[in-house]
């Protein structure tokens, strides 16, 4: 009787740990994502994730110049309105659980963006930032300690810059070519000092999707997406999960629609090249 009972508590319990294996595997999308995030969200009637599996979308390649030597401009948040050039950004970074998935992502869609990484976090995953640029994607320099620059003094400043810019060209061999303040926080005086003293361009954004606040991947696509015109920049943050899957659906409806994904020095080289 007693081995009887063994062995229905045991059947049970198989029966269990295959049903919990099945939704485990299920909550997996194709692109790697956690389909179920843990927040709630209320149901958007006008929103639908389209399917994320094969064959990918694919940004054309754009064949402009990265050269922005002629650029007069000390402060950018956007690119010129005329033409449907868009540049991705990512902040942050990098996150050793989601860039890696990130950047599977924009490779299958050929997509190159910028990404304004926090020099402490490159020091610790100098291998991410190395596949980062391999992948022919931008690096930029957005502080070491990620503070608010507005609070700090101009050596201050400098030592979070060059701290990070250092541990950029030791894990990579390149320079970044501009720069973002957490934040967006930075006195314009600053920014016309940094751009004498280092030749950087204090990027902004014109697209902002709040995805600091995890809303959750629909409202953070949709965000993206009703917020892009030409031109655009668009700030994310690869250092959140759910940032990080609104991203197929974001560059798919937006390719769809006829944008092209440029990386942030491509989008000041076309600034300056029509006298922007």
């Amino acid at each position: 009787m007693m081995k009887l009972r063994f062995l229905q508590i045991a059947k049970i319990l198989a029966v269990l740990t295959l049903a919990v294996g099945l939704s485990s595997c299920a909550s997996k999308d194709k692109e790697g994502a956690d389909a179920t995030s843990g927040v709630k969200l209320t149901p958007n009637g006008s929103y639908r994730t389209a399917s994320t599996s094969g064959p990918y979308l694919r940004n054309k390649d754009s064949g402009l110049p990265y050269d922005f030597s002629g650029n007069q401009s000390v402060s950018i948040s956007s690119g010129p309105r005329s033409q449907k050039y868009i540049a991705l950004t990512f902040d942050d970074g990098p996150n050793p659980q989601h860039t890696p998935r990130l950047l599977d992502m924009l490779k299958r869609r050929n997509v190159k963006a910028t990404f304004y990484v926090v020099g402490r976090n490159v020091a610790a995953h100098p291998n991410i930032v190395r596949r980062t640029v391999a992948e022919g994607h931008e690096i930029g320099n957005h502080t070491w300690t990620h503070r608010n620059l507005k609070t700090l003094s101009d050596e201050m400043v400098s030592w979070e810059l060059d701290k990070t810019r250092d541990a950029i060209i030791s894990a990579t061999g390149v320079q970044p070519r501009t720069m973002r303040p957490p934040y967006g926080a930075m006195y314009q005086n600053q920014r016309e000092w940094v751009y004498r003293k280092y030749g950087y361009p204090t990027v902004l954004w014109d697209v902002d999707p709040l995805d600091w606040k995890k809303p959750g991947p629909s409202v953070v696509a949709q965000r993206l997406i009703s917020g892009t015109k030409n031109g655009s920049i668009l700030l994310v943050h690869d250092l959140h999960g759910q940032s990080v899957d609104a991203i197929p659906q974001t560059i798919d409806t937006l390719l769809r629609q006829g944008y092209q994904f440029v990386t942030v020095s491509q989008l000041v080289a076309l600034r300056a090249a029509q006298g922007m």
